[in-house]
């Protein structure tokens, strides 16, 4: 009897592990089948490419290709800060990167600021982007500014010789480190009016903090101006910087923004809806 029991556990065993390694054998496999994409992935303000290296880095091990620029004046180019830097420096910071890299049907990502950027360059260059993902970031309407869609005045910001000093920085940190942004990237309104980049199927990806409900950040105005636009909503626990410290399922979700399809927008606003 007890030689009965072994032989049967241990056939159970057999069974269960040759199970789990097809299983482990079929994700992999699905993984592989997985369509690779190229992704941009645009920093948010006083960051740098360098803030995103754990999410690139897992994408790439899911065999993607990622590029994640640091604008100019900010980051490992805070050297070339100065009160000229505007946003359009920035969109063609990433506008260049990707013509001289040749980069076509891109996943263009932008992460707080970020979301002026690559709505710049979503209308300079719309034939070259798949997808649009807004991560908690700024959506614009046309000829809107950053300081405009956040509800912020100048008069409320520390700027010095031209650049803002945000208070959450902290300059006694090793790098890399948040620095000072030009304030004229703050000010200056985009340009967001082109059909083609307006057709691009986009997700707004809201970052729920602990204790903020869906129903609270729903009534964001970049939340609304992107569900007006027919993109996909998603939300992703944790604060504006989840990705720091949960890269593996930010990753996962990010993924999943690929696949977002817009929904038709009946009777589609020529203007603001949150000017109305």
């Amino acid at each position: 009897m007890r030689f009965y029991f072994s032989k049967r556990f241990g056939s159970m065993f057999l069974l269960a592990l040759m199970a789990s390694l097809l299983s482990s054998q079929q994700i992999a496999h699905a993984t592989d089948r997985a369509p690779k994409q190229t992704f941009v992935i645009v920093h948010g303000a006083t960051g740098g490419g360098w803030d995103w290296r754990s999410v690139a880095d897992l994408l790439i091990q899911h065999g993607h290709r990622v590029y994640r620029p640091t604008l100019t004046g900010l980051g490992g180019k805070n050297h070339l800060a100065n009160d000229k830097v505007n946003l359009t420096t920035h969109i063609t910071d990433v506008s260049n990167l990707i013509l001289f890299e040749k980069l076509q049907k891109i996943i263009l990502v932008g992460h707080s600021y970020g979301g002026m950027v690559i709505s710049g360059v979503a209308n300079r260059l719309p034939e070259h982007i798949a997808h649009l993902t807004f991560l908690d970031a700024a959506v614009p309407a046309h000829d809107m500014s950053a300081l405009d869609v956040w509800g912020t005045k100048v008069e409320d910001l520390e700027i010095i010789n031209g650049l803002v000093n945000s208070p959450w920085l902290k300059t006694t940190e090793e790098v890399p480190r948040d620095v000072p942004q030009p304030i004229n990237t703050l000010t200056e309104p985009v340009e967001f009016d082109n059909p083609a980049a307006l057709k691009l199927n986009a997700s707004y990806v809201a970052f729920l903090a602990q204790g903020t409900s869906r129903d609270e950040r729903s009534k964001d105005p970049s939340w609304q101006r992107s569900e007006a636009r027919g993109w996909t909503i998603r939300t992703f626990a944790g604060d504006h910087v989840v990705y720091r410290v949960k890269p593996k399922e930010f990753v996962s979700m990010l993924l999943k923004t690929v696949t977002d399809r817009n929904t038709e927008v009946v009777n589609e606003p020529v203007s603001d809806p949150m000017e109305e």
